[in-house]
């Protein structure tokens, strides 16, 4: 087996930063943490660690020493969400992604190797795509997951693939490291053991005595002499996440930065999952009022983060934002399947016409959804009864008995009768005909009409009709293109 831990060491400050764009992130910002009547700096960005602050320092020495630091409250639910979400986001890696403690994730890869090329190319991969979502992670790899996780955490980069190498470099790791109980820390200092090394050198037995037997078995699973199982975190039926932003945005350019990162979460989701989306909802919350929502709807399933977010860049253009925001959030109620289509990796000449999709939903998005629709046939020889508006992607098309033109006229223009002849830019000449639709008598729209294709001296074609019954006048219907 082989283990790769991302251990994220800054996630209670990322998950607020990462809805900041690079330019908007240059000021003091700090999350402090509270206990028994005591608040403390729990972690800070790089302009107030410029300005003094240092973890552990309490609060209001914080603030009298940076003026301009920006204090929020550490959330440690909303760190586990974001957590979560990121172990689904994960999926896509392998399937056996784990939960490690509050701010770490464990992948097990040695089955995915062969599908990204080895274990660099995914270690990329995955290094990339965290720092897309606006994450800082320190990854290492490892034949043991508590010995990737102890690598990742003492920031040692380079992947360890057998056991006698992790052993090496476990035994030089100083026992704070460990992540035990400050207690036994304390103890095994008491003990003179100043790292792994030391205690493995001290008798098994002994050392069970001394420290209970469970710390020999953590050693021991460290190392690979014992197996180490991890329950696989099982991801929602639906996507739903949220990013806090650290102050008020009232730009629609700030927050397209911060819905990119959530769009780029829920495609690892779906790719995970093997499903695309046809609906997403963008909810925009705001301080004093309600929350305001922007609906997307898609004429086929997508995955495309980047297909997603023009379509949001469209709406959010046209979008008056009610008050500033505070905080986006996105969901996905239902995923759908993919086709072969829609997850083909290149485009060929078969695919080459069909991204007319993507076309219809960048319209619907600038102009809304009513003002661009699919037409499908009714069975009516009518022709300004022949169809119905629907759905894009829903249209169909029915055989017709004859000809007829695509571009039909709101209402049939009168023309000019010459000796029993329609002008119109010349006389016409009927070159295919008559059609004749007699029907209606039933609805009050009773018709009776003899359908023509005729061309001009300048050979363009019309489709016109005379009227069967008297005065028996000729009109244009439609134009062929």
């Amino acid at each position: 087996m082989l283990w790769l831990a991302v251990h994220l060491p800054h996630l209670s400050l990322d998950r607020l930063r990462r809805g900041l764009r690079p330019e908007d992130a240059v000021a003091p910002l700090a999350v402090f943490d509270a206990a028994g009547g005591r608040q403390w700096i729990h972690a800070r960005n790089r302009a107030a660690a410029e300005a003094g602050v240092t973890p552990g320092m309490a609060l209001g020495a914080a603030l009298s020493l940076c003026g301009g630091l920006r204090t929020l409250a550490r959330d440690a639910e909303a760190e586990g969400a974001a957590l979560r979400n990121l172990a689904a986001w994960a999926g896509q890696f392998t399937p056996e992604v784990s939960l490690q403690q509050t701010n770490g994730l464990l992948l097990e890869v040695e089955a995915s190797l062969s599908l990204f090329g080895g274990l660099e190319p995914l270690r990329t991969s995955l290094a990339r795509g965290l720092r897309e979502l606006g994450y800082r992670a320190r990854l290492a790899a490892a034949p043991t997951p508590i010995g990737a996780w102890l690598l990742a955490r003492a920031g040692h980069a380079a992947p360890v693939t057998d056991r006698v190498q992790l052993a090496a470099l476990l035994r030089r790791l100083p026992i704070e490291r460990l992540e035990r109980p400050q207690p036994l820390i304390e103890a095994l200092r008491g003990m003179g053991l100043r790292c792994v090394g030391d205690c493995l050198r001290q008798p098994r037995a002994g050392l069970a005595k001394r420290l209970g037997p469970e710390f020999v078995h953590y050693l021991d699973r460290a190392l690979g002499r014992l197996p180490d199982p991890r329950r696989p975190y099982q991801p929602p039926d639906t996507f739903e996440s949220l990013l806090t932003l650290p102050a008020e945005v009232d730009d629609t350019g700030a927050l397209l930065f911060a819905a990119r990162r959530l769009l780029l979460e829920l495609a690892g989701f779906l790719r995970a999952r093997g499903r695309g989306v046809q609906h997403i909802t963008l909810e925009l919350r705001h301080a004093k009022q309600a929350a305001s929502t922007i609906d997307l709807g898609l004429v086929r399933p997508t995955r495309d983060p980047d297909h997603l977010l023009r379509l949001l860049r469209e709406r959010l253009d046209r979008h008056t934002l009610a008050a500033p925001v505070e905080a986006i959030a996105l969901r996905a109620a239902r995923l759908v399947a993919l086709t072969q289509c829609d997850r083909d990796l290149f485009n060929n000449k078969e695919t080459e016409g069909q991204d007319w999709p993507q076309l219809v939903e960048h319209l619907r998005a600038r102009l809304g959804p009513d003002a661009v629709q699919g037409l499908r046939s009714a069975p009516d020889h009518r022709p300004e009864r022949a169809w119905r508006f629907c759905e894009p992607g829903r249209s169909s098309t029915a055989a017709q008995g004859a000809a007829r033109p695509v571009w039909l006229l709101e209402a049939p223009q009168p023309l000019q009768d010459t000796q029993g002849f329609p002008w119109l830019g010349g006389r016409l000449t009927l070159t295919r005909g008559p059609e004749r639709i007699e029907t209606g008598w039933w609805d009050g729209g009773d018709t009776a009409r003899d359908y023509f294709i005729a061309e001009n001296p300048r050979r363009e074609r019309f489709w016109v009709y005379r009227e069967r019954r008297t005065p028996r006048r000729w009109f244009l219907h439609g134009i062929f293109g």
